[in-house]
Formats: C-alpha cells, sequence, structure tokens
C-alpha cells in the first residue's frame, strides 16, 4: 500500500486540484482502454491463420480507424482546454499574497496589508522536534484563511524558481524581472509542503513551501498581531 501512494497524486486540497485529478483518471481509463484493444488485435493477428493474399484495399477499415482516434482525441482535448481556462481564471481574489524566489529561499509579502512581510529558510536538522518534517519544514510558514480566493503572485530575485504545491494544484515559473500570477481556493485546513521545482543551483532542494491553511477569524487575529 505504501509503494502505490509513493506513486500517486497527493490528495487534494482545492477544487482546481480535484479537477485535476478527475482529468488525469479520466486520460488514464481511455489510455488503458486502447492498450487493450490494441494488444488484443496484436494477439489475434499474431495467432490466427486466416489469410488474404489478394486483399489491396479495406475502404471501411480505414475510414474506422481515422475517425476512431479523432473522436477519442475530442473527448481528452475538451475537458483538458476547460482546465486550461480554469486554472488561469482569477475569480475576485480576497487575499493576495506575493512570493519571490531566492537562492535559497522564498519570501513573502501580503499585500493587502502594510508592513507585512518575511523570509522563510528550511529548518535545519538540528532545530526539528518530533513534530517537523525533515527538508520540508520552515522557520515562517506561510499562513492564508481557508475557503477564500487567493491570487498568488510570484516573481524572482536571481534565478529561475519555480514555486509548487502539488496538493493545491499550483504550480508557477518565478522568472527574474516578470511578475506572474495564478489564484487557488483552500477548502480545508492543515498544512501544505511544496519545493522549488526548478533546479536553481546547488540548493535547489533545500528551499520548501510550506502553506498553513487556518480559519478566517484566525487569521484576521494573525493579521492584528503581525502588524502591530
Amino acid at each position: 500500500m505504501a509503494t502505490w501512494s509513493k506513486i500517486s497524486l497527493q490528495n487534494s486540497a482545492s477544487p482546481l486540484m480535484e479537477q485535476l485529478i478527475f482529468f488525469h483518471d479520466h486520460t488514464l481509463l481511455i489510455l488503458i482502454m486502447i492498450t487493450i484493444l490494441v494488444s488484443y488485435m496484436l494477439f489475434t493477428l499474431f495467432f490466427n491463420k486466416f489469410i488474404n493474399r489478394f486483399l489491396i484495399e479495406g475502404q471501411m477499415i480505414e475510414i474506422i480507424w481515422t475517425i476512431l482516434p479523432a473522436v477519442t482525441l475530442i473527448f481528452i482535448a475538451l475537458p483538458s482546454l476547460r482546465l486550461l481556462y480554469l486554472l488561469d481564471e482569477i475569480d475576485n481574489p480576497s487575499v493576495t499574497l506575493k512570493t519571490i524566489g531566492h537562492q535559497w529561499y522564498w519570501s513573502y509579502e501580503y499585500s493587502d496589508f502594510l508592513n507585512i512581510e518575511f523570509d522563510s529558510f528550511m529548518l535545519p536538522s538540528s532545530e526539528l522536534n518530533f513534530k517537523s518534517f525533515r527538508l520540508l519544514d520552515v522557520d515562517n510558514r506561510a499562513i492564508l484563511p481557508m475557503n477564500t480566493q487567493i491570487r498568488i503572485l510570484v516573481t524572482a530575485a536571481d534565478v529561475l524558481h519555480s514555486w509548487t504545491v502539488p496538493s493545491l494544484g499550483v504550480k508557477i515559473d518565478a522568472i527574474p524581472g516578470r511578475l506572474n500570477q495564478t489564484n487557488f481556493f483552500i477548502n480545508q485546513s492543515g498544512l501544505f509542503f511544496g519545493q522549488c521545482s526548478e533546479i536553481c543551483g546547488a540548493n535547489h532542494s533545500f528551499m520548501p513551501i510550506v502553506i498553513e491553511s487556518i480559519p478566517m477569524n484566525f487569521f484576521i487575529n494573525w493579521i492584528k498581531l503581525n502588524k502591530s
């Protein structure tokens, strides 16, 4: 069971990630059906004894094996295009978080509030406690409210980075001199871990991301404490 959990997608914590998982399963089912059909046809061709030396053409079968793949591609393309538009849509965000990638840590700025910004470094092994995750936990987590539309602005100060949180279905490049944006909606409280997904140098593997999702009233209290 543990082996299967390592190769599967993470459990979703946002509606967009749920849609991504549904699309993955939808496409995988189509691929399995194609694989079974092609394997069956190859098997029967190898082991049957039917021959037709005078077969020159078969227009009907050629029409069928041209139309069927086209229809199959349509069944994959339509939900894929729908999902691409949903991922790019920014729908009236309530909170904006700006993320800046550095070698090798992240900086966060809460653009809607004054003077709330901090750096987020990976916790060294000497500072871990029994509740911490090695190579994944950080000293300052990004605090965000649950059940709220959130916009994230991403850039970099030095080289290419990529801000990625798989359970939220978010992966966006951090490019020096460019501001990229995306959105997500966290539908449950908890900790969500990610890592830089762009090879950005020697310590590329040591700049993790931790999102802590909390109810809105706790988030407002946290904002008040950090502003004072």
